[in-house]
This record gives C-alpha cells, sequence and structure tokens, in this order.
C-alpha cells in the first residue's frame, strides 16, 4: 500500500511539472514572438531614423535656436510643425537649400586664400629684397674687378708697347644714362615692365667695354681702326691683365704670336718669362710657335712630328727646336717670294 502510495504521488509530481514545462515553453514561444516583433519594429525604426537623418541634412544647417525651441515638445507637436513647415518650404522648391552650407564653406576658403595672399606678398617682399641685394652686390663686383682689370691693363699694355698707352673704358646702358649714346650702345633702351603688367627684370647697368689704345705716338683707336697684330696685342693684354686679378693654374695659347712683329714677340715671351717665374703666385703656360722668341724663352720645348699618318711628341733641345723654327722661317721666305 505505502508503494501504490508513493507510486501516486511520483505520477501527480510528473505530471504536474510536465505542465510546468509546457507552460514554459508556451511562454517562450511568446517571448520568441515579441522579440521578434520588437526587432522588426526596431528596424523600421532605424529606417525612419535614417529618412529623417537624410532630411534634416538635406534642409542644411539648423540654427541652434530652433533646436534649442524643439527640445521637450510632445512629437505630435512636432509633426504637425514639420508638416506645416514643409508645406510653407514648398514655396520655396528654387531656392538652394545648400546656400547657407555653401557661404560658410565659401567664406572659409575665402579667409584661407586671403592669408595665404599675405603670405605669398610677405615672401615676394623677401624675393625683391635679396634681389636688390645681390644686384648692388654683381654690381659692386663687377665694378671692383673691372678697376682691377683696367688698372692692369694699362700697366700691361705699357709693357707690351714701349711708349703706348692702353684703356678700357665701361660703357653704360641707356636706361642708367638716359641718353642717346647709351641706347646706341646697348641697341634699345631698356624696359622695366612687361606687356601684362608683370615687372620684368632691372635693365643691367652696363652695356659693355670699350677699348681704346695708343701704339707710341700716335692717335687713339678702337679696335675697329687696328690690324691683325695691333689686336692681337690687346688680346694678350686683356688675357695677361685678368691672370693678374684672377690667376689660373696653367695657360693653354696657340700660336699666339703669329701675327706679331719681332719687338713684341720679344716683349710677349718677357712677360711669359716673368709671369711663369712669380714667386708668389707662378703660372705655367703651354704655347705652340713657329718663332724663336718663345722658343728661347722656353723652359721645355716639345717637338711635335708627323709620321705614317701617326704624330709623336718627343722632347727636344733648344737647338733642335730652334733649327726646326728657322727652317721653317726659311721656307715661309721662299713662299712669301715666290708668291711675289
Amino acid at each position: 500500500a505505502d508503494r501504490r502510495r508513493a507510486a501516486r504521488e511520483h505520477r501527480a509530481a510528473l505530471d504536474e511539472a510536465k505542465t510546468e514545462a509546457e507552460a514554459l515553453e508556451r511562454e517562450l514561444l511568446e517571448e520568441d514572438k515579441a522579440r521578434e516583433k520588437l526587432m522588426g519594429s526596431r528596424e523600421v525604426q532605424v529606417r525612419r531614423r535614417d529618412e529623417l537623418a537624410r532630411k534634416i541634412r538635406e534642409l542644411g544647417s539648423v540654427p541652434e535656436a530652433a533646436m534649442a525651441g524643439c527640445q521637450g515638445r510632445p512629437p505630435r507637436e512636432l509633426h504637425r510643425r514639420l508638416a506645416k513647415v514643409s508645406e510653407a518650404l514648398r514655396g520655396f522648391s528654387h531656392v538652394n537649400r545648400k546656400a547657407l552650407d555653401q557661404y560658410v564653406n565659401f567664406t572659409e576658403q575665402r579667409a584661407s586664400l586671403l592669408t595665404r595672399q599675405k603670405e605669398l606678398e610677405r615672401a615676394d617682399a623677401k624675393i625683391k629684397e635679396l634681389i636688390t641685394a645681390l644686384d648692388m652686390r654683381k654690381e659692386a663686383a663687377v665694378e671692383r674687378t673691372f678697376k682691377g682689370v683696367a688698372k692692369n691693363f694699362r700697366e700691361v699694355f705699357a709693357e707690351l708697347v714701349p711708349g703706348g698707352r692702353g684703356a678700357l673704358v665701361m660703357q653704360r646702358s641707356a636706361a642708367d644714362e638716359g641718353g642717346a649714346e647709351g641706347e646706341q650702345a646697348n641697341g634699345a633702351p631698356g624696359s622695366s615692365s612687361g606687356g601684362d603688367g608683370i615687372p620684368g627684370p632691372a635693365p643691367e647697368k652696363y652695356s659693355g667695354v670699350k677699348v681704346r689704345v695708343t701704339f707710341g705716338h700716335g692717335e687713339t683707336m678702337s679696335m675697329r681702326q687696328l690690324s691683325g697684330g695691333q689686336k692681337t696685342v690687346v688680346a694678350l693684354a686683356i688675357i695677361f691683365a685678368i691672370q693678374r686679378v684672377d690667376p689660373a693654374p696653367f695657360y693653354l695659347l696657340d700660336e699666339i704670336d703669329a701675327a706679331l712683329d719681332a719687338q713684341y714677340r720679344s716683349a710677349v715671351a718677357r712677360m711669359l718669362t716673368r709671369l711663369s717665374g712669380d714667386a708668389e703666385s707662378p703660372t705655367q703656360f703651354v704655347t705652340t710657335t713657329f718663332r724663336p722668341e718663345l722658343v728661347r724663352a722656353a723652359e721645355r720645348r716639345f717637338g711635335v712630328r708627323h709620321s705614317n699618318r701617326v704624330s709623336r711628341v718627343d722632347v727636344v733641345s733648344a737647338e733642335e727646336a730652334m733649327d726646326f723654327v728657322n727652317a721653317d722661317g726659311d721656307e715661309r721666305e721662299q713662299a712669301t717670294a715666290q708668291g711675289a
């Protein structure tokens, strides 16, 4: 009897547990349905939120005062006001709704461009100051160098041409002098601005260098009035004058004495000897010649021979070099006599 009673009690407890489990399953199903409904509603609200955000962006910037006036109001009132405002906005459909945003954007761009313009103007002023300073330094360097070269030219020319005088004259440009002579020397008056109003480069202060020389007791002559040999003397005097201002390690001179008379060849040879033996700034001169004056003054002599289409360079003695140039001189005299 006790076992039967215990079995009935267990069966009753089992039935009660099954009933509770079925009730819980029904509750879970209902909660799942409610959750699915809420998720669907959430998706609908999210889409509505995104749609409203898009419409707000289309409206453009909203003043803070209007935003503050809508906070805390019931949704129905806000919807009514929105419908009323939307109806009023239909009358302004032709108006650019993004004008305010564009105005703010363009205003910021304008401020940025104005700042950039001021920076460029300051940079332009500094560049112009630098150009002015460099032009002044350039002119000072040109004048200083020219004075040194002109002084040396007078001394060298007097040494090469006994009794002669030479001078280098700097010619000013038309923009610097403003006279007719400057225009002829420069070719055309200088221009300070271009056709489009943009300032052009500053006109050059000098237009060139004029050479004025006197050989012996004659009149002062320009380069156009000189013979070939006299022009060679002037050119050598300019080279040696520049060499004194800014000496180079060596010079290569090709038959510089070809058009010179004997007295000028001797003067050039003496000057080369003196310059190459200068203790302060010795300079090496490499020359080619068919004249005896430079051969006698040279420290070392090289002969160039051509045989079977091959050139050979050999060290020769002073006697061999003199024999060669003397023989060449005799051949030239004979050719000249036959031609006459």
